[in-house]
């Protein structure tokens, strides 16, 4: 569906956040990734090709040889794969945590990659879903953290897990900042001040582009509210970092 400047957006998203764009949904193709149902999608694909002329010992040993932990990996990647092909007519927002799935997911990628690359041509041109994770110019990808000890430590790791990869973060969000938001409350203010640390971490070690995003007196659900996150706040930025919409 096209979005409001035109442009036609895909997101997959994990469920938490699809219920908050209930209001919107119109305005996106919107999905999810359901390990589940890819490898029940994979298993199915293989058998009706792979095990169509075996016999039932055959069959058997195939069925087997499905439910292995590669074919989660492999019916995960290939449903990845297809979302990241939507990013050559559409803008593609993809959701996902900074450990578990993730990362295993870009070991996937980039095993393919290097597969590919070693059995194509060279002088023929190709484009893998690594590669196109790779590209600045196609890919922007945005780390959101908490100002926490633990947050910050789990997206710092994954950075540089992307690094290794030969992919750059574009940003840093650091999501329900007390410091950014305006509060009276003395319980607040030192939890506030509690987390200065984190965001000078992230702003000095971690990031060069920086986003803080105030913690909302409600839940930021419908195009309205979506909306208010991108405009000018007025609350006092008290750890420095650099506000961008």
């Amino acid at each position: 569906m096209p979005c409001q400047n035109g442009r036609w957006a895909y997101c997959s998203l994990n469920a938490e956040t699809l219920k908050q764009l209930d209001e919107i949904v119109q305005s996106f193709d919107v999905s999810r990734i359901d390990p589940q149902a890819e490898i029940a999608r994979c298993r199915q694909h293989v058998l009706d090709t792979k095990g169509r002329e075996l016999d039932a010992q055959g069959r058997a040993m195939l069925e087997e040889d499905l439910r292995s932990p590669c074919t989660e990996e492999i019916a995960v990647f290939q449903a990845f794969s297809r979302i990241i092909r939507e990013a050559g007519r559409k803008f593609v927002v993809m959701d996902t945590a900074p450990t578990g799935h993730t990362l295993l997911l870009l070991d996937a990628t980039g095993a393919y990659h290097r597969e590919a690359t070693r059995h194509i041509d060279p002088h023929l041109h190709h484009t893998t879903p690594m590669m196109r994770l790779q590209d600045p110019a196609r890919t922007k990808v945005m780390i959101v953290t908490l100002a926490e000890t633990t947050p910050v430590l789990e997206a710092a790791g994954l950075q540089e897990e992307l690094r290794r990869a030969g992919i750059e973060p574009w940003a840093w969000l650091i999501n329900n900042s007390l410091a950014a938001a305006p509060t009276s409350s003395p319980f607040l203010k030192r939890r506030a001040a509690l987390e200065l640390a984190q965001i000078e971490a992230v702003r000095t070690r971690h990031a060069g582009r920086v986003a803080l995003v105030p913690m909302q007196p409600e839940e930021p659900i419908g195009i309205e509210r979506l909306r208010n996150l991108v405009e000018p706040q007025n609350a006092p930025d008290h750890a420095g970092a650099t506000r961008e919409s």
